[in-house]
């Protein structure tokens, strides 16, 4: 059963007529009588008695009649929906991403797209590089903001920043006096780890510098690292980004040895195209 052969069946019920259907869809009456047939044979019933003077619906067709009515206009919404989504005027954009990616990098961009296309919807996940590549493959997120390498290769990826890491410490700490430090000269001090791949890529870096970190705490939440640092709890190794907006009780230093570096991607399924409101979106941001 085709839709077109829905509409000719209710343009023949609407015009009691086979000839003036035809008219009216600007077509020859054999082929739509032929259509007719074919949908009558389908549904295994007759839904028209054909008069000389008027066309009428048997039982069957009256039965038919609202439904076909009904499947048409259902149609027509969802034309209409995909339409909306296509065009950025509805839909629902689902966003997964690492919390310094989310606390630092996508508010400004989030902000800029809301005021652009302010009927999509917008979802924002947080959470590790894993998890996050497990929203994307699953369906769960649009798309992801994760740490390279990412861990399923069914992804494709585009790098948005590369990123140096620095220390944090408390701008009473001795070390603030400089401008830069080495990793050896922290071997004596408490570390506060920020979870997730940023803590693997400084604690073996930690250790290739020759010492195991002391850890005083870790956490998965931005706010609380500064805050822990803020305290004089302990210093942290961080990726740049996370140091951005620092409060005046914290200071950055740079790490001149050993230099370490990460890579920040989006991602989405291999193979499938980004939707119009996650394409747009990273369009948006500046690489």
């Amino acid at each position: 059963m085709e839709l077109y052969q829905l509409g000719y069946f209710l343009e023949i019920a609407r015009q009691r007529s086979f000839t003036r259907a035809a008219e009216r869809l600007h077509m020859a009456q054999p082929a739509l009588s032929q259509q007719m047939k074919n949908l009558e044979a389908e549904l295994g019933t007759a839904l028209f008695i054909r008069g000389r003077k008027e066309t009428q619906l048997t039982a069957a067709g009256k039965a038919f009649q609202p439904r076909a009515e009904a499947l048409l206009l259902q149609a027509e919404a969802a034309k209409a929906v995909v339409s909306d989504v296509a065009q950025l005027r509805g839909g629902k954009l689902v966003i997964a991403a690492i919390p310094s990616v989310s606390a630092c990098l996508l508010p400004a961009v989030i902000q800029k797209f809301a005021q652009e296309h302010a009927r999509v919807e917008l979802q924002l996940i947080e959470d590790s590089s894993e998890r996050v590549a497990d929203c994307v493959e699953s369906g769960l997120a649009d798309i992801g903001f994760l740490q390279l390498p990412a861990s399923k290769a069914a992804f494709a990826t585009r790098t948005i920043i590369s990123e140096p890491f620095v220390l944090l410490a408390a701008k009473s700490h001795a070390l603030t006096k400089q401008k830069e430090v080495s990793l050896k000269q922290l071997a004596a001090e408490s570390f506060i780890f920020y979870k997730g791949r940023a803590r693997d890529t400084a604690l073996e870096s930690c250790r290739k510098a020759g010492f195991e970190p002391r850890i005083a705490c870790e956490s998965g939440e931005l706010e609380t690292i500064r805050a822990l640092v803020a305290a004089g709890l302990g210093i942290a190794v961080v990726p740049q980004l996370a140091a951005t907006h620092l409060p005046s009780t914290i200071r950055a230093l740079t790490i001149r040895d050993p230099k370490m570096q990460r890579h920040i991607a989006a991602v989405w399924k291999k193979g499938g195209e980004l939707s119009p409101a996650a394409n747009a979106l990273l369009g948006m941001i500046d690489t």
